[in-house]
This record gives C-alpha cells, structure tokens and sequence, in this order.
C-alpha cells in the first residue's frame, strides 16, 4: 500500500551529532529538573481528583484539567525539546540533562500518571458516581432498549457528520489534527484478498462527547436521565453503516499531539501580524510528538501509524482507560449541588457599589484600592472601572495591555465604545500569548476597525504586563488613573484564578507608568524607573539586590525575611542569591504553585529556605514579593505585586511590570494574606530537596478549612464589617 504526505506536512531533520550546550550554572546538584517538577505538578492536580474530600463532580473536573495540562506539556515542552534534537542542538538542562535524557525521565513519569488517571477513573470515579445515580456506562451495560435508540440518535444526528477516509494508492493517508480523537480501523475487502486495508474515523468535536440516554416514554427509574455512553463507543459499535460490505478487521482508537514549539525568530519579522498568521498555519501541520491509543491496540495498525506519521515507539502511549478526559466536562457541570463546591459568591466592597463617575474617582484619588480576586468581585470593580473610565465625558485618554481577554470581553466593548466617543484610546495586544493567538488577532483587527490606536508590542519581546492606564481632565489639572495586576483582563477566569490587583491615584506611581505605555509604543530608553520595577529593564537587578539586602540585613542581626508567591521558578541567578540569603540567617518562604527549579533544604546551601505549592478549586496565579528590610514590624516591609515570576524568560525576555504597594492598609492585608499561606495546612503541599512533594497534614487538630476557603471567610466578614460600619 502506498499513501502520499498531504502537503505541508514537513519531514523530521536528520539528525547530525548533537552539539552539546552547557548551562552556565547548570548543575544537579543546585537545580531540579523543570520538566519533571512541571510533571509534580500536574500530579498535585492529579491528586485533586483522587482526593475523596474533592466533591465528586469537581474530581471528575481536575481529572479533565489534568488531560489538558499533560496536553499542553506535550505541545510545548516535549515539542521544543524534541526540537532541540531534530536541529541537533541538545541544550542541558539547569540540572546538567540532555534533551534525551529528559526525554526518558518524561516518558516514565507520564506513563506512570496515566496509570493512576485510569486507575482513579476506573476504580474510584465510575463507582462513586455510580452511588449517586450517574452512570457512565460501557456498551454491554446497555439494554437492548437503550442500545435500539442510541441507534435512532446515531443515524439522525452522528452518522450524517462523519466523513471516513480511506488509504490505497488513490487515497492518500489523511491529514489528522492536534489534540483530535480517531478510530482507526482495519478493513478487508471481499474481492481484493487479505491485504488489510486502513481506514479513520474522526470523532467529531461537534458533538457532545458523552451521550445522555434520555427515558423511555415507557418511563424507567428516576435516574434515567444520569446515564451516559461515551461517543466513542457508540461510532464504534456502528461502523457497518460507515463500510457496507466490507468486513471489519480490528478497530483501535487514538489521539495525535502536535507539536506547537514552532516560533520563529523575529527579531526581523516586519510584519508582526502577519508573522503570527504564517506562525499559526505552521502549527496546523507540525510534527506529531505523541500518539496515543487503547488497550489491546491492533499490531499492524500501530505500526502503520507509527510509519506514516513518522514517529518512534518512545512517542505511543497505551492509555488503559479514556483517551481524553476532557469530554467529562460536561458531567461535571451538571447541576447537582451536593456534588459540587459549595458557591462562594465574590464580595463587592463596599466603596465600590457606587456607580457615579466622580464618587469613583475620588475613591481612588482618596486611597489606593487593593484588590483580591476572585474573592472580591472582578466584574464590579476592575472591569467597571475600565467600563465607567471609556463611558466618562471627562476621560480622555484610555492605555492597555491585553495579553488574553477571553471571548465576548466587555474590556474589548468598553475601548471600541470609547473609540467612538473620540477618547484617545491605545491598546497593546500581546499576539503571541500562545494558544489565544487567533483570537487576540481577531480582537485586535476589531479594535482598529472602531478607530483603536492598536500596538502589537516590541519585536523580540512579548509582553505580559496587566496594565492600564487613565487620563481624566479635572478642572485645570490632567490627573492619571492606573490599574496594575498580576492577571488578565478576563472576565471568565477572574472567577477561578487568584489574582490581586491595584487601584491608585498616586503620582509616584502613574506618572512611570505613563512612560511604562511610551516605552510599549514608542521605544522609549527609560531605565531609572524609581517605583515599578520593569522587566527587562530593572526587574532581575532590583530583586536581585532586594535579595542581597536581606542577607546583609541579616548579617547584621536585623529581622530579614522573603517572601515569594508565583506561578514558576526557574531564574537560576535569583536562585543562587536566595541560597546566599539563606546561608546568611534569611529565612525564605516561597510559595509556587507549578515547578520549582531551587533546591530547599539543602544542608549548608538552603536549610532557611521552604517551598510549598497550594492546589485547589482556584487556580492560585497571583505574584506577591515581600522583603523585611530589617524592620522591627513586618507590616513596613517592602511589598510588591505584579505580572511577573521568577522565570529567565518573564525577568529577561518579556515585558513585565510589578508595582510596590505603598499604604499601610493595604499592606496589611497583604501580609494577612502571607500568613495565610504559609500557615495552611489543607491545599498545601510542601517540596523536599530531590523536587519531591509531601501534602501537608495537621494531626493535631480536625481538619481546617483550606487557604482559599479561609480567603473566602475573611473577605466576607470584612465586607460585612465595612457594611454595617457604613450604616
């Protein structure tokens, strides 16, 4: 059999002899692997559905997450290494590893994770929905009743949206997307001997991908309408109306991952939009670095796959179970209450439940306002304020930083709007936030069409600021407003991503930020910012030297203490200065959710230092940096928030903003916050010095309320406080 490679598709570069790269600092015995903590990572999401105290529905949610974090793994961290390899330039590793090598210790760990999805699903998932009366059942659970009308739903709304595509020398072996479920089937023709011929069914996307068998009209027991089948089977146990008269050998199902590591460099690039289109079709044909099937797969088809895809036996994965988890979302959305998080509904504080422009403003003119979602509410503080500022007659200018809006953002309705008022309104839309470039092109075309002055940021840069800036005219002054936070503009994930943001007025602060936007627009050379601290500007050096100071504080018998919450950390020179600090009496709590690259606890290296990771119903994705500075009362320490972690790329190849909080209440509610955090003994799981992690467990007392839960409470109470005060 013959088959031709669509067009696009690209070969794999032969590979000459690695030309090894050496880490300047690049040692297992100072850093943990970044792939393999990524992997511990995904593991703790992992737990989250294994987790009995998890409501049930929730468990079937992070199992669901947890496929689409291991996707998106694939997609850019074993695609760029398999990168290195195919241009045959095998970087080390922080921790001294080749790409191969760590290619190796993936496989393991991943093989090692998709046995216990399989194993949570199969052995704790299925049953436990099973005594609350949902039932994901297999095809031989079905009755014959049942089995007669998914056949009716079959043919009227599946079989119609199914396009099988066969392989022989007229057919050419199909382009298969990423991330898209097939089955693959081996077919025999009668007249044509016993060569076996290959033939795929895409699942289509369409469709919901788990089917609810609705009731008889017969009626059957009340939880008739909780039973489901997954699509998958249901194609599968109708293929003879897809290949009449041909005989059905094997039938296997599989999934491709792509790889999405293709950025190019442009540093040249003259059109940047257009760059990112051309990038975008590239990703469609990438390489596939991760195909994946069923139990008990059909010899010669894996091999043909394997073949005409062009990958190696390191690349397939057997999946015991499901292929794709994801597909249970729309179970776990089912409203059922009991069997889901208790709702937490957000807190609007008090000063902002005042819809009239100026009281808004003299709020913040008065004192800066400090943020804290999802606890408190995102709509009806930053997303109004954006709203009231483009809809104010007084406002006249309007700057942005749009890194990933969402669908339908209000944020994106609210500049067009002010657009059309004649307010001069510039916004930066970051094209390169990965995953969400079509839509911000989208978004970003719709903006110059309304008259938006759009800037697609600085070439060789992405930016990854949160920053907004406005310019109202009072009276005979032009007084500026900012919001800098440490998340997107987007109002969808404002509801389960912890983020903190601020409000502020003050001129210290606003008048950089306005030259912040003129270095995003107009190349400005500005390095002596004296409050933000700008990546790739200032940021490494004055963490850098915060760091330092700590330890000489220290030293000399000061109170030093560092704190640092974020999403990553990987900045090997910050690494070698916290274990400075920490050699010198400085004791450093760090708070990462996903990997962390510094070793802790090291003995006459990071005994001071302790790394922990909080996992639970929100996405913890706010940056906070504290520093004592040798003050007696730790409220007058240094605090920070902003966009950026500890990563090489976020301090040296991104544009990032982080702004210090200056008032002291605010202050304290920040080091409220830092307690919290590191006090919790519920979502928090602490990091060993191999990169390992250990949940932490409160044996002396019952169980407490988790971190978030604890956030959630004191918010509440706050606002209520802060209301009845106000009546």
């Amino acid at each position: 059999m013959t088959s031709k490679k669509p067009e696009g598709s690209s070969k794999r570069k032969s590979k000459s002899k690695p030309r090894i790269i050496e880490h300047p600092h690049s040692s297992e015995q100072f850093f943990t692997n970044r792939e393999l903590g990524w992997l511990h990572f995904n593991r703790r999401v992992l737990f989250e559905a294994e987790d009995h105290r998890t409501p049930m529905l929730e468990r079937l949610r992070f199992l669901s997450i947890c496929n689409s974090n291991l996707d998106e793994f694939f997609m850019k961290r074993v695609g760029g290494l398999k990168r290195q390899l195919a241009y045959g330039i095998t970087a080390k590793s922080s921790d001294g590893k080749t790409p191969i090598q760590q290619l190796k210790l993936v496989r393991a760990m991943v093989s090692e994770m998709v046995q216990a999805q399989a194993l949570a699903f199969s052995k704790s998932l299925v049953p436990g929905l099973k005594e609350k009366k949902i039932f994901l059942l297999k095809w031989s659970e079905l009755t014959k009743e049942e089995i007669a009308r998914l056949h009716q739903y079959y043919m009227k709304n599946v079989f119609p949206v199914l396009t099988p595509l066969s392989v022989d020398p007229g057919h050419p072996f199909p382009f298969i997307s990423n991330l898209s479920t097939s089955l693959g089937v081996t077919l025999k023709h009668p007249e044509r001997g016993n060569d076996p011929l290959f033939a795929r069914v895409k699942i289509p996307q369409v469709l919901p991908q788990w089917i609810r068998i609705e009731a008889s009209r017969a009626g059957v027991s009340s939880h008739a309408d909780y039973r489901y089948v997954s699509l998958i089977d249901l194609i599968r146990e109708n293929l003879a109306d897809l290949f009449p008269s041909m005989q059905v050998l094997k039938v296997m199902a599989f999934r491709l991952t792509r790889n999405a590591d293709i950025s190019r460099d442009d540093e040249d690039a003259e059109d940047l939009l257009a760059h990112i289109e051309e990038e975008l079709r590239m990703r469609r044909f990438a390489e596939v670095v991760r195909l994946e099937h069923g139990p008990s797969p059909d010899p010669w088809m894996l091999q043909f796959l394997i073949k005409e895809l062009e990958i190696a036996d390191d690349d397939v994965f057997e999946l015991p179970e499901l292929l794709d988890y994801r597909g249970l979302g729309a179970i776990a959305d089912l409203k059922i209450p009991e069997l889901r998080y208790e709702t937490w509904p957000s807190a609007v504080p008090l000063v902002f439940q005042d819809d009239n422009p100026v009281s808004y403003f003299n709020l913040i003119r008065e004192q800066d306002q400090l943020l804290h979602h999802p606890y408190e509410n995102f709509e009806k503080t930053v997303e109004k304020f954006i709203r009231i500022s483009c809809e104010d007659p007084q406002v006249v200018a309007i700057k942005m930083s749009l890194y990933r809006t969402g669908d339908n953002s209000p944020f994106i309705k609210s500049l067009i709007r002010a657009a059309e008022m004649d307010k001069q309104v510039v916004c930066l839309v970051e094209l390169k936030a990965r995953f969400d470039e079509e839509r911000n092109i989208y978004w970003a075309q719709e903006l110059e069409n309304a008259g938006v002055h759009v800037v697609y940021g600085i070439v060789g840069l992405k930016t990854h600021a949160k920053t907004a800036l406005v310019v109202r005219q009072e009276g005979d002054v032009m007084r500026t407003y900012a919001h800098i936070g440490t998340g997107n503009y987007n109002v969808t994930t404002s509801r389960f991503y912890t983020d903190l943001g601020l409000l502020t007025c003050r001129e210290e602060i606003t008048s950089e930020l306005v030259e912040f936007f003129h270095y995003l627009t107009g190349r400005s050379l500005k390095s002596n910012y004296e409050k933000l601290l700008v990546a790739p500007v200032n940021m490494f050096q004055r963490f850098k030297f915060m760091i330092e100071r700590e330890g000489e504080n220290a030293k000399a018998g000061k109170p030093a203490y560092i704190f640092a919450k974020m999403n990553n950390m990987e900045e090997n020179d910050i690494s070698l200065a916290l274990y400075e600090a920490s050699k010198k009496g400085v004791l450093v709590d760090m708070s990462v959710r996903g990997f962390c690259c510094l070793k802790p606890h090291l003995q006459g290296l990071s005994e001071r230092i302790r790394v922990f990771s909080c996992i639970g119903r929100y996405l913890e994705h706010s940056r906070l940096f504290y520093f004592r500075i040798g003050q007696a009362d730790p409220v007058d320490g240094d605090f920070y928030i902003g966009s950026a972690d500890w990563m090489y790329r976020n301090l040296h190849a991104r544009i990032e903003c982080i702004v210090p909080i200056l008032d002291r209440p605010l202050k304290e509610k920040l080091w409220e916050i830092i307690q919290l955090y590191v006090r919790d003994s519920r979502q928090t799981w602490d990091m060993n010095s191999n990169g390992e992690y250990t949940q932490r467990k409160n044996l002396e007392k019952g169980p407490d309320p988790g971190v978030q839960e604890q956030l959630q409470i004191l918010t509440r109470q706050k606002n209520q406080a802060t209301e009845t005060k106000g009546q």
